[in-house]
């Protein structure tokens, strides 16, 4: 009684402080608990993403015997919010932490897509570099920097120039031999990290960065380190050490990633590849031939000699530019210390031409292109050069002579009209403009080619092209628009009824097959016009209207861009480039053969010139033309005259 009797006299204001005090005192007691491993996998039992046991994946780790909240030291009550802050390393690894301040162009730490501690290597698992299993191993490394360097989102996200560097170094030499078990094989920290430590990766502006222009040759002197010294020891060395930007370093050469050895044939320094691939890029530019003073048309000269043609025909063996002029310790020809020094070739040469005398081991190499190197060369040349005028010459004049008298043969016959004067007019216009359209517009496709060169080489000739090109095409249009006009008149229109296509084209077609074939014993009897010549002239109007229509939009793109998007342009290109080929390629092989090349016709058919053609050939070609019954009406009345 006494009891409830002091409780119930006890004032409410000051129970409730006792109530409260209570409370405060059994959670500060909870806050200084350290809870152990065992009360945390009550509830984790199992690991994120596998199927066993922290126990047991803890017990592997480089942190066994560490608690869950020496890592996890936010956690102040069990059970703890769902989702926890992240993990200080720092707390214990304070040096790593305060060098982990940049990864490439990113800064940390918190930073969006920028790699944890974690994402490297790993939670709850984290093993020494040395062991095998770790992510961090030379080994794995790969695999853990790809889970972000191959995410085609991050890269262009961030603007990374590679999308596919892991892909590329596990085909090169280093993946090669690290994924061999060579550990002492340059993987992705062995290039990237600076100061020696995986933790500072810096971007390559950066001038600490290992990655840095001028810090290259150092990164992979640390394995190559007698090539990083004749590289320094050579041009190319002095010139990055003076602070040239656009010296060759080690990746110009041979590649960064994706590093393959050289006696592999895709290599930019295997020795059929070295010469055009690796060194011509910089030794045929012109601003820099300019800049340092060295001579142009090296590859040219090479490429035309001896040494050269027997590389590209795939021989590993000849010389190359390294075998005269070394690969990393490369001197300038000044130099006495150089292998090209004047006093230095006989032994460079020697090293394939044993006994080689100094006189031939000094003669030029990249001199005048071709093999025309010494006195006795260039007077040889002459000679063939000569003797292909006079030869090649003398065939063609042979051959001329006698086309003539074989067109002059086709000319005695007796001739039957053809084509009226205004017709072969048209014709010739035509073939002239289309002749010419096609030499200058394939002339801008094939601007390196060597016939583009014989038409357009000399100085501002090429934008003549241009000029010629639509010049031309203006021409061409009025010479279509002159048969439209022709197509008018009544002889036009008997034509336009004779050329257009009908049923009975189809069974000569098939006539003909069967007639080459052996099928049946007569060819088709054709009228004025044979599906031949139909197919080509429907042919030609279908090219016209394409090649004017697309030529308009690519002449006067910059008011068809206002009205059309870029797409549209490309489409006209396309058209434009590939009806050119058709055409050429039409008119070469389908109307030549008919005019010129058939045994029946050559040596050519004379209408395109004369208007006429022999009434024999008539007959044969087209035996249904009503000109042919006027052509024997009028044998007969000859016949009965005589």
């Amino acid at each position: 009684m006494l009891t409830c009797f002091s409780v119930s006299r006890i004032p409410i204001k000051f129970l409730s402080l006792l109530i409260i005090a209570h409370i405060a005192g059994l959670a500060s007691a909870n806050e200084g608990k350290a809870f152990t491993n065992g009360e945390c996998i009550e509830c984790h039992d199992k690991g994120p993403n596998t199927q066993l046991p922290y126990e047991d994946i803890l017990k592997h780790s480089i942190h066994q015997g560490f608690s869950c909240v020496d890592c996890h030291a936010g956690i102040k009550e069990l059970p703890h919010e769902e989702k926890l802050t992240g993990v200080n390393c720092g707390s214990c690894h304070s040096d790593e932490t305060a060098t982990y301040k940049w990864h490439g162009r990113l800064s940390i730490p918190g930073g969006e897509d920028v790699p944890t501690c974690a994402d490297c290597h790993g939670g709850h698992n984290i093993l020494p570099s040395s062991e095998r299993d770790s992510q961090v191993n030379p080994v794995n490394l790969p695999a853990t920097c790809g889970r972000c360097h191959e995410d085609l989102d991050i890269v262009k996200k961030h603007e990374i120039l590679f999308e596919k560097p892991i892909e590329l170094y596990e085909n090169s030499v280093h993946g090669k031999a690290t994924m061999g078990g060579i550990y002492f094989a340059a993987t992705c920290n062995d290039c990237h990290s600076a100061g020696g430590t995986a933790h500072r990766i810096l971007g390559p502006s950066d001038p600490e960065s290992p990655i840095n222009h001028f810090n290259i040759p150092k990164t992979c002197g640390k394995c190559h380190r007698g090539v990083e010294q004749d590289y320094w020891e050579g041009i190319h060395g002095k010139l990055t050490a003076r602070g040239e930007t656009d010296s060759p370093v080690c990746t110009e050469c041979h590649g960064e990633h994706g590093i393959i050895a050289p006696d592999d044939p895709r290599s930019p320094v295997s020795p059929t590849r070295l010469a055009e691939a690796t060194c011509s890029p910089c030794h045929e530019s012109a601003r820099l031939n300019e800049k340092y003073g060295i001579p142009t048309g090296r590859l040219r000269t090479y490429v035309d000699s001896y040494h050269g043609l027997k590389s590209r025909a795939g021989d590993v063996t000849v010389a190359n530019c390294a075998s005269c002029h070394g690969a990393h310790r490369i001197l300038p020809h000044t130099d006495p210390a150089s292998s090209i020094y004047r006093g230095n070739l006989q032994k460079t040469c020697g090293r394939c031409h044993p006994g080689i005398s100094v006189a031939i081991a000094n003669t030029p190499i990249h001199g005048t292109p071709g093999v025309s190197q010494t006195n006795a060369a260039r007077i040889v040349q002459r000679i063939y050069i000569w003797a292909i005028v006079i030869i090649i010459g003398t065939m063609i004049l042979h051959w001329l002579l006698d086309l003539r008298k074989q067109i002059k043969k086709v000319l005695q016959k007796k001739q039957i009209a053809r084509m009226t004067l205004g017709e072969v007019w048209q014709h010739t216009f035509l073939m002239v403009t289309f002749t010419v359209l096609v030499i200058t517009g394939f002339a801008l496709r094939f601007s390196e080619s060597w016939w583009v060169r014989l038409f357009f080489g000399w100085e501002g000739g090429f934008p003549l092209r241009g000029v010629i090109h639509r010049v031309t095409a203006v021409l061409f249009i009025l010479a279509s628009l002159w048969h439209l006009f022709y197509l008018s008149t009544v002889r036009g229109r008997r034509f336009l009824v004779d050329i257009f296509p009908a049923k009975k084209d189809i069974h000569h077609f098939w006539e003909m097959v069967r007639y080459n074939l052996d099928k049946q014993s007569v060819p088709p009897r054709f009228g004025r016009f044979s599906y031949v010549e139909k197919a080509e002239y429907w042919a030609l109007v279908w090219g016209t209207a394409i090649m004017i229509f697309t030529g308009f939009f690519l002449w006067f793109d910059n008011v068809a861009v206002k009205w059309f998007p870029k797409g549209f342009l490309d489409v006209m290109l396309v058209m434009h480039y590939y009806e050119a080929w058709l055409a050429t390629l039409a008119i070469l092989i389908w109307h030549m053969y008919s005019t010129i090349f058939s045994p029946n016709v050559y040596p050519m058919n004379p209408s395109w010139l004369t208007g006429k053609m022999p009434i024999d050939w008539l007959k044969h070609e087209h035996p249904e033309d009503p000109t042919v019954s006027q052509a024997a009406l009028a044998e007969n009345d000859d016949a009965q005259e005589k």
